[in-house]
């Protein structure tokens, strides 16, 4: 094997790739290696940890065609330290020599007759949405997914389709989040799959294109294909809790509220104590305000108050400070509503405007 590539369309590949090396794989070919094919007018970069599998194709000056195994973050730390120029790679059984400009390196390399073949998956179902949606949803709904392993499919995001509505949800049953959009899909069936928070939360933050992501669905995997690269991971098994049951029909309260406002606010009232700990709501439909307040002990309090539009009751509420800044970080609109039941209730807040979000998050009991 012999070609030569650009050094930026290389190092973009290799990092992209290296999220579905395996970390802890008992095969040396597993454990950190990343597949290389040269071929035609192209490079084609692997990997797997057998449930996640990446596929990257770039383009490349191919002299001599043939595949080996790299050990992937060796190669992408050489490549980073390269000078912006040509790279050149020969595999030679064993090792290959990299080089570029007056720079050269001799590696090992693996046997690529021991690492797996890129699972074929024919999906089933495919939606096509732009990837800046699709990544805007993702960051909406998946920062807040459980990291509790055993409870696997809390660690994932329910993709939802109905009709033209594409739905993601996420909750680690402290907190809801719920992102929605209409989308094209001309013949595509209404599906419902759990697909896992950190995989999508990888393909999100890749490059923003105005290309379109291909989200296939077989019946245990997902296929995400965009740009030059296929992304495959296994769906996540079981029973996702009945969100919909959490979300109320009517309130007793609701407040509108400037949506920097409020983020404001509750990061300055958590500065004298954990950002977990709790931040009260008193809401006063007379003034009307609502104001913030924590309390740290043996360290002082701080308030603000804000002006709001609202109906129905005044009531108190207190909730966990950095849930409310996940929440409000991922709000898309100029202002955002909060409806309230009771103080031990959850309390729901949602954007204004076309982009459709919601935040449900749990009470803490006000002492």
């Amino acid at each position: 094997m012999k070609f030569s590539i650009n050094r930026t369309e290389l190092q973009t590949a290799l990092s992209v790739v290296l999220k579905g090396v395996s970390a802890s794989s008992t095969l040396p070919v597993l454990a950190g290696g990343i597949f290389a094919e040269a071929a035609g007018d192209s490079l084609i970069l692997q990997s797997t940890d057998l449930v996640k599998s990446i596929k990257y194709t770039l383009p490349a000056l191919v002299e001599e065609e043939g595949r080996t195994v790299f050990l992937g973050k060796l190669l992408l730390d050489i490549v980073k330290n390269l000078p912006d120029a040509a790279v050149h790679i020969a595999d030679a059984g064993d090792s290959a020599s990299i080089t570029c400009d007056t720079i050269s390196y001799d590696v090992k390399t693996l046997s690529s007759e021991d690492f797996p073949d890129f699972p074929n998956v024919a999906a089933d179902q495919e939606v096509r949405l732009p990837f800046p949606l699709f990544s805007s949803m993702v960051k909406k709904v998946a920062r807040i997914v459980s990291r509790d392993e055993s409870r696997a499919i809390l660690t994932g995001v329910l993709l939802s389709l109905e009709g033209d509505v594409l739905k993601m949800v996420a909750t680690d049953s402290y907190r809801l989040a719920v992102a929605q959009a209409q989308v094209p899909a001309e013949d595509v069936e209404d599906f419902e799959a759990v697909i896992g928070g950190s995989f999508l939360q990888e393909i999100a933050a890749l490059p923003k294109s105005e290309e379109d992501v291909r989200l296939g669905l077989s019946e245990n995997q997902v296929v995400v294909t965009y740009q030059n690269t296929v992304f495959i991971n296994r769906r996540i098994g079981g029973v996702f809790p009945n969100y919909r049951q959490l979300l109320p029909e009517s309130h007793a309260t609701r407040v509108r509220l400037r949506t920097e406002d409020v983020l404001s606010a509750v990061k300055r009232t958590s500065v004298l104590s954990q950002s977990s700990s709790p931040v009260r709501f008193a809401v006063d439909l007379d003034a009307p305000i609502v104001q913030l307040s924590s309390v740290a002990q043996d360290v002082g309090s701080a308030q603000q108050s804000l002006s709001c539009e609202g109906e129905g009751e005044s009531m108190e509420i207190a909730f966990n400070g950095a849930y409310l800044v996940d929440g409000l970080s991922s709000v898309p609109s100029e202002f955002v509503n909060l409806d309230l039941q009771d103080s031990m209730k959850p309390g729901i807040f949602t954007a204004e405007g076309d982009e459709s979000y919601l935040y449900l998050v749990m009470p803490v009991r006000i002492s």
